[in-house]
């Protein structure tokens, strides 16, 4: 959910009554997320007008047919009275996991509080609701855009990011989750910093009042393909917000990770994840990075031999 420079798309024309019918280059979304079910793309990501600092309003959905025309916005998420969250309403993902749909958010309170819920929905087409109590990231840490893993044996996971404003220094970290996701177990694992790659690069947020130097990471997102496993994630890098890949040398969650030299995307975009169709995959992320500009943006994606590589056009 970086904005380290440091989420307004015209009208085609209305469906209904507050929807419409937006080119995918017009569309203003952040941490874009994409689930594809009963022959529609459905469209997740951080939706509020002012992400950092305004009051949190929601969640919204857009759907489409061929991933180029979205209809929308839909409600996807509106907190109740008392929900904890007042406030950086981010990069929400919607699984499917043991029959049901999940939806995994950051949330933050307005004493400083800020991590990975988790909320439920009969069908990722409706409104979804809390379901974890709270957070499951660690309750004293600073966390953020929670993703969901399940391994081989079935066992779910949370993977998620320790925040460079409190680290210093971002970090990717995995926690067991309980087999009903309602709650974290065990102690979080680190499974890397962002220097550990070599293609990140530091900042100093000037913006913030954040004097020290800092690395960041963001958006980590979990492949399974035929190579193990590898890790979309995304930092800063010669180019600004980038995304970069790492692979784990034993195909297990809990690594040693290995990253790609060069980063996937390395020009003011990132918080990416993959999309696999019947037919091809795609990288699904926001570029540019800056707030308002931000617009959903595909690429065509290849993997061989374990490295992926965006073609050119």
């Amino acid at each position: 959910m970086a904005n380290n420079n440091s989420k307004q798309a015209s009208t085609l024309h209305s469906t209904s009554p507050g929807h419409q019918i937006l080119d995918r280059t017009e569309l203003r979304i952040r941490d874009p997320y994409i689930v594809e079910h009963d022959d529609r793309y459905m469209l997740f990501g951080t939706t509020d007008p002012s992400p950092w600092q305004g009051p949190g309003v929601g969640f919204d959905r857009y759907e489409s047919d061929d991933l180029e025309r979205w209809r929308g916005p839909f409600p996807a998420f509106r907190p109740g009275p008392g929900f904890w969250g007042e406030t950086q309403f981010w990069a929400p993902e919607v699984h499917q996991y043991n029959g049901g749909w999940w939806m995994f958010a950051t949330f933050a309170d307005g004493a400083g509080r800020r991590g990975t819920q988790v909320l439920t929905a009969t069908d990722p087409d409706g409104l979804f609701q809390p379901w974890s109590d709270g957070p499951v990231t660690p309750p004293e840490w600073m966390c953020l855009d929670g993703t969901l893993f399940v391994d081989k044996s079935g066992a779910p996971w949370l993977i998620f990011c320790h925040e460079w404003l409190q680290a210093g220094e971002g970090a990717i970290y995995a926690q067991r989750l309980s087999d009903d996701l309602r709650t974290s177990t065990g102690a979080p694992i680190l499974l890397f910093a962002a220097s550990h790659a070599p293609w990140t690069r530091p900042f100093r947020n000037d913006e913030t009042g954040y004097d020290d130097i800092a690395f960041i990471t963001d958006g980590p997102f979990v492949v399974r393909d035929d190579a193990g496993l590898a890790l979309l994630w995304s930092s800063g890098g010669e180019g600004g917000y980038s995304v970069g890949v790492a692979r784990s040398s034993t195909g297990l969650i809990t690594g040693p990770w290995v990253h790609q030299p060069q980063p996937l995307v390395g020009s003011d975009g990132g918080h990416a994840m993959l999309l696999t169709t019947r037919s091809e995959r795609f990288l699904v992320f926001h570029q540019p990075n800056e707030l308002t500009l931000e617009r959903l943006t595909i690429r065509r994606v290849a993997e061989t031999n374990g490295i992926y590589l965006i073609p050119p056009a």
